[in-house]
């Protein structure tokens, strides 16, 4: 899907004066403030910028695992922060697919059975999880592996499980924590090719936080948060995808 072509439709996501301060000891820690910005419906979203600018926290916020301190994060005419915390809890589980740095997988559980967790807390009986599960991890090219436990799995394949276990739920809404940043250059690669064809199979809105200007450019966008504020990215550097990319 060309999120260009809804251009003119009510973005999906809309951030606008979106604050986020912490209390630390007597002093107010303000990690970014009055952020404005949309995602449109279908696009793939980059987000930059350097350690501590607040790209993680803001991931969060969108998620709705956090609040704003102030500002507001619809989606569509659904305001997240005004969700009481279970509607919230049932509202990440619904539409939302996380991937992070850390797997956060169980390690003395199936690649299988990590993958259906999301629909276990749902409610669905274990059958129906399960097959829901195992098309999953066919997609992400695990399937000879469900039944492995997650420790027993290369950092790749762990990834692809948790890609799998995000998009169990068939989420409208992937958000994405530098999901390629523990894994060396060439199997990160690999990572990334299958998330970017899983967004284009399903249909995602997609957030990444990266620190790769290689796997930015790919994006429909790349916004660059610094100094507590964000901004568009006209141009991103040009040099062959290498090491040097990170910023």
């Amino acid at each position: 899907m060309n999120y260009r072509k809804n251009r003119m439709s009510e973005p999906y996501i809309r951030a606008r004066g979106v604050s986020k301060v912490y209390r630390s000891g007597d002093a107010d820690l303000t990690v970014f403030s009055n952020l404005d910005f949309d995602v449109e419906r279908g696009e793939m979203l980059a987000l930059v910028g350097e350690s501590g600018a607040g790209k993680s926290t803001l991931l969060h916020l969108l998620g709705g695992l956090d609040t704003p301190t102030s500002g507001t994060i619809h989606y569509e005419s659904r305001e997240i922060s005004q969700l009481t915390e279970p509607e919230r809890a049932g509202f990440r589980n619904q539409v939302i697919g996380f991937v992070w740095q850390v797997h956060y997988l169980l390690p003395e559980f199936t690649a299988i059975e990590n993958v259906m967790m999301p629909l276990l807390v749902r409610g669905w009986a274990r059958e129906q999880a399960e097959a829901e599960a195992l098309p999953r991890l066919e997609e992400v090219g695990l399937r000879a592996r469900a039944t492995h436990r997650a420790g027993e799995l290369s950092g790749g394949e762990q990834q692809r499980v948790v890609l799998a276990r995000a998009l169990v739920g068939k989420p409208s809404v992937l958000l994405a924590d530098e999901p390629t940043g523990n894994l060396d250059f060439k199997t990160a690669g690999m990572v990334f090719d299958l998330l970017e064809e899983m967004h284009r199979s399903n249909r995602l809105t997609s957030v990444l936080v990266t620190h790769n200007w290689g796997f930015a450019r790919r994006c429909d966008r790349v916004l660059n948060m610094d100094r507590g504020g964000i901004a568009p990215v006209i141009s991103t550097p040009s040099q062959p995808e290498t090491h040097q990319e990170y910023l």
